[in-house]
């Protein structure tokens, strides 16, 4: 065969750029995912699966008073007449539905193992078994009375509801979540009592956000808890229509012998799972995190009980859950969103106020759709009925007719002048109806038929009767799930918001605090002994090596490191070696110069202040905020050269008011505290003067208490200090009797 006889395959070309088909693809995408699949519908608060689910099973008449069915024989239903998606997906949501933990009125009465709030999955379809609850059954009330329009479904083999009647608030009762393209929604689930009492209102009068709040408070979590959002903000999601919700566990103190107690947790937060919760506080106590903690256990039956066991019971009880609220998910946020397919068609975010009314509104439109259908049904009755009162009267001719004439049902509309139902009707009779009693019968019904046509054209003419319908219909719901019954009893309690803790106090306590002895000794080796009160033959050195610093602390605790550099060094407690050896060099942990030897060694107290001075005589304050380093080569605060060093660095008490220097040529002078400049950095101003030597030792005190220094084993106080008393930078004069020959006050 040549080329050119080969036939030409029909094509089809679009000629449209690349862009513009994408967009439209890409559009004509996200409309699917938004409208059948995301987004609930404001009038029944359903997804496209969860509305096939409850009519597959309406279908099934599997109803609250029936047998339930296999899961199994419902997913089936569901993907092959309505749902052409995965059973998976099918089956997931509807074991959602059926589970109390996380729908606060359950659609689906569930057989067998749904799932728990540990985050076990239900078991699988083929086990388990299924029915609609009366919940369910409300929403489907009215269905089979033209009260909704239907369309066809995938195949065109069937019909499916567009929407429910909904003579439930389920959007807002129940809530919903989901992830379209663009856009999201999440509506947490509200009390019904509190729903109902609010939409009276709005029934009576055209109410504003804020007074449908002071009714509908907050969520009502099937899981319980306690809301603790500030009214403020719940107001301002509610208006619009966007917003969080912080919701904390409940607890309660179990007081236990001796003093000791331990905190029970009865109530988690919504859609945490109880098992995941445990091991997150188990894993924290482990890594150390909530040192406050000594152990949680899971001491749940068919309530939720975790029993969470302090360390030591000086710890408060609402520190510890503090901690715990901040560090694990017994504290946790809800986001609103309310955005919803508004009339199935439009997504858009409503406030509470507009579900509401929409929800109203689409109550009214069943109402009259049903009456529309019912009134139809009456009419049809009445008029079949006057046709069988017509045969009583005439019942021998009729009889005659329908005996001798070739077209009986033509001469019967033209003898009586009946219509063709009418005629119809007669002719289906059986003669067992053709008695007295039955005439009787069919009078009354056609009176009381009567009266119901009546009411149901009042009814459909009369918007206001209509409203009163439904306000019946509001009070009977409140009536049905009041707060007296079980399942209409509100669950989440409405709380103040929390105050503010003190994070400085509260991570304090969240560090595991341990006391400590720093040893160092002369030749430079640090090691942290545990515990305090040691003796000093219970520390040991090495061969040859003494003593020098033995200083009690917290393993939270900073050491100051004071080199005679003029050099400071932090190091924390917790980093220092631990006290079964000798220790480890200082130089390891801090970059301490060859020529340069430890002058001072001591903890670090925030908000004081250090007197810091050299060998030569000079010196200032510094706050001791101001001496803190971050890195290992330190910060360098009192300027030294030569042979100068640094030698003195002493905490200035809050009281003292005087300083007394001693030189080395035992010379004691005393001179008032603010003659003292406060520095950052620097030589620092004469302290005293000396020919020979330099500054032996310095110490700051209260002046009207006396000047204390060592003497023999215990110490004394020298009260008058006027004969030493001087400007700062003079000589001084020799010291009292009996001072110490190293020339030290300590």
């Amino acid at each position: 065969m040549t080329q050119s006889n080969v036939p030409e395959l029909p094509a089809r070309v679009i000629d449209q750029p690349l862009g513009e088909i994408l967009s439209d693809r890409y559009l004509s995408y996200a409309l699917s995912t938004i409208m059948s699949r995301s987004l609930p519908d404001v009038r029944d608060g359903m997804k496209p699966v969860h509305r096939r689910l409850l009519y597959a099973m309406y279908q099934l008449r599997l109803g609250p008073q029936t047998p339930p069915k296999k899961s199994a024989r419902v997913v089936g239903d569901v993907i092959g007449k309505y749902h052409p998606h995965g059973d998976t997906a099918v089956y997931d949501a509807m074991v959602r539905l059926a589970q109390d933990f996380a729908v606060r009125y359950p659609l689906v009465d569930g057989q067998g193992n749904f799932g728990n709030i540990d985050g076990d999955n239900a078991a699988a379809m083929r086990y388990t078994e299924a029915r609609l609850t009366d919940v369910a059954l409300l929403l489907l009330e009215g269905i089979d009375e033209d009260a909704v329009d239907f369309r066809a479904t995938y195949d065109g083999s069937e019909s499916e509801p567009v929407v429910l009647p909904g003579g439930f608030p389920n959007l807002l009762a129940n809530g919903s979540s989901g992830i379209a393209v663009g856009m999201a929604t999440n509506i947490p689930p509200h009390n019904v009592a509190e729903l109902c009492e609010a939409m009276e209102l709005m029934l009576d009068r055209d109410p504003t956000v804020d007074e449908i709040v002071e009714i509908v408070k907050g969520p009502d979590f099937p899981t319980g808890g306690v809301l603790v959002e500030s009214k403020a903000a719940i107001r301002e999601a509610y208006r619009t229509g966007k917003g969080s919700f912080r919701m904390r566990a409940r607890w309660e103190r179990e007081d236990l012998k001796q003093g000791q107690y331990q905190i029970v947790v009865t109530e988690i937060p919504y859609q945490v799972q109880k098992a995941r919760l445990v091991e997150k506080i188990a894993e924290l106590i482990h890594a150390r995190k909530l040192p406050m903690l000594d152990d949680v256990r899971d001491e749940s039956a068919e309530d939720v009980r975790l029993v969470i066991v302090p360390k030591s019971r000086n710890v408060e009880p609402e520190l510890l859950m503090e901690a715990l609220y901040r560090n694990t998910d017994l504290e946790t946020r809800f986001g609103l969103n309310m955005n919803v397919l508004d009339n199935g068609l439009v997504p858009r975010v409503m406030d509470i106020k507009e579900v509401l009314r929409c929800w109203l509104d689409h109550r009214q439109e069943v109402l009259v759709r049903r009456s529309h259908h019912r009134l139809q049904k009456v009419l049809h009755r009445l008029e079949v009925l006057e046709g069988y009162l017509v045969v009583y009267l005439n019942i021998d001719e009729v009889i005659r007719i329908v005996r001798e004439e070739d077209d009986p049902k033509t001469q019967l509309m033209e003898t009586f002048g009946l219509t063709d139902v009418q005629a119809e009707a007669v002719l289906n009779m059986r003669l067992r109806n053709l008695r007295k009693l039955e005439e009787m019968e069919l009078r009354a019904e056609h009176d009381k038929l009567s009266k119901e046509r009546d009411g149901l054209q009042k009814l459909i003419g009369s918007e206001a009767l209509q409203w009163k319908a439904i306000r019946k219909e509001v009070g009977k719901l409140k009536e049905m799930f009041g707060p007296e019954t079980e399942l209409g009893r509100r669950r989440t309690d409405i709380g103040n918001a929390p105050s503010l803790v003190d994070i400085d106090t509260l991570e304090e306590a969240m560090i595991e605090k341990e006391p400590v002895t720093i040893v160092c000794s002369d030749k430079g080796w640090i090691k942290a002994l545990k515990g305090h009160g040691f003796a000093p033959n219970d520390i040991k050195y090495k061969e040859g090596d003494n003593g020098r610093f033995v200083i009690e602390a917290q393993t939270t605790d900073k050491l100051i490191v004071f080199g005679t550099n003029g050099r400071f060094y932090t190091i924390g407690c917790d980093r220092l070696p631990s006290g079964r050896g000798f220790g480890e060099p200082l130089r390891l942990m801090v970059e301490l110069p060859n020529d340069a030897d430890i002058a001072t060694m001591q903890v670090y107290v925030p908000g004081i202040r250090l007197l810091v001075a050299s060998d030569d005589g000079r010196g200032f304050m510094v706050k001791a905020d101001d001496v803190l380093a971050q890195t290992k080569q330190g910060k360098q605060i009192l300027n030294v050269s030569g042979r100068v060093e640094a030698r003195v660095c002493k905490p200035v008490a809050e009281a003292d008011d005087t300083v007394a220097v001693i030189g080395q040529n035992r010379k004691l002078l005393v001179f008032p505290l603010d003659e003292l400049p406060e520095m950052t950095r620097g030589k620092g101003v004469i302290l005293q003067k000396y020919k020979d030597g330099g500054l032996s030792d310095i110490k700051t005190f209260r002046g009207e208490t006396g000047l204390g220094f060592k003497y023999g084993s215990g110490e004394t106080t020298v009260e008058d200090i006027t004969p030493w008393l001087g400007k700062r930078a003079g000589a001084g004069r020799m010291p009292p009797n009996g001072f110490p020959k190293n020339n030290r006050f300590d």
